[in-house]
């Protein structure tokens, strides 16, 4: 009878410990939920963004203190359906990816950009032996965009050459290409593969800074009126997956960052600015409605 007894005990012990067990399992879970995982539009070589977004993403979570990674984008578009599916719930979109993001993903908000996107320019480069001094002199001319889906890169570039009137589909030596990204667009210039093309100004002017361009082959032709471009985009959903809260934390981290300080600056750095600052949806409008009257979006 007593052995019966202690046998009862031990299993009734052993049920309980591991329902106990079952609890704190459940309960470390609740604290250990998928990291928040942020994006970024890929208009540059893959090491350089890596650098930035990995920073980035190491930064905030140690500032917001949930898990965060940086998860590639294979392409603009496929950036733009992580999003909008809420795979990717915090990322760095031009202004036209932005749109479309927040097209896709209702409730979703522009919160902070670069000084230099409320007035950003897009430049237009043409190999140093094409006699051209006007968006004009292009005609004829091969032609290659970035991305398809790129603000800076291809929708603004389009719509400038439209007010000098130059349609790209009928005016270019063949048609227009899509290198895919800015650092390609110059150096299939610089190479002598196209006439000219289309790119971010900051991009042109980080590789001119570092030395990467050869400027006996390729030379800017004209620049762009100003625009505003790109922004951190938040996803609806990340304070009901992160807490209440998060959003703002982010939002904060970000806001803080501060070029005194060494570790900051180097972000900061990989961002071509020294600090970000407020934006909200209603700044890209015009961005929307370019991209209607082009019909990159419908």
């Amino acid at each position: 009878m007593r052995m019966l007894l202690a046998l009862f005990v031990v299993i009734i012990g052993v049920a309980c410990s591991s329902s106990d067990a079952g609890q704190s399992g459940d309960e470390a879970g609740s604290g250990n939920e998928a990291p928040l995982v942020i994006g970024g539009i890929p208009d540059q070589n893959i090491s350089l963004l890596e650098e930035r977004f990995d920073g980035i993403a190491q930064y905030l979570e140690e500032s917001v203190g949930i898990s965060v990674e940086y998860r590639p984008a294979t392409s603009y578009s496929t950036l733009v359906t992580a999003f909008a599916n809420g795979d990717v719930q915090l990322s760095w979109f031009g202004g036209l990816t932005g749109v479309q993001a927040r097209l896709a993903a209702p409730g979703a908000e522009a919160i902070l950009q670069r000084p230099r996107d409320t007035e950003f320019e897009s430049v237009f480069v043409v190999g140093t032996d094409v006699d051209a001094d006007t968006l004009q002199d292009l005609a004829g001319r091969s032609f290659t965009f970035g991305s398809e889906s790129s603000t800076s890169g291809h929708l603004m570039p389009r719509f400038f050459l439209s007010q000098v009137g130059i349609d790209p589909e009928e005016d270019f030596l063949g048609p227009p290409s899509y290198s895919g990204s800015h650092d390609k667009t110059w150096k299939l210039v610089e190479a002598g593969s196209f006439d000219a093309g289309a790119l971010n100004s900051a991009v042109w002017e980080r590789a001119v800074a570092e030395g990467q361009v050869d400027l006996s082959k390729v030379r800017v032709l004209q620049a762009t009126e100003p625009y505003f471009d790109y922004h951190w985009v938040a996803h609806p959903e990340i304070d009901t997956r992160y807490g209440e809260g998060t959003s703002g934390r982010i939002y904060d981290a970000l806001l803080d960052l501060d070029p005194a300080v060494e570790e900051h600056k180097r972000l900061l750095d990989l961002f071509e600015t020294d600090s970000f600052i407020d934006t909200d949806n209603g700044n890209y409008t015009a961005i929307e409605e370019t991209a209607r009257q082009l019909d990159l979006i419908q």
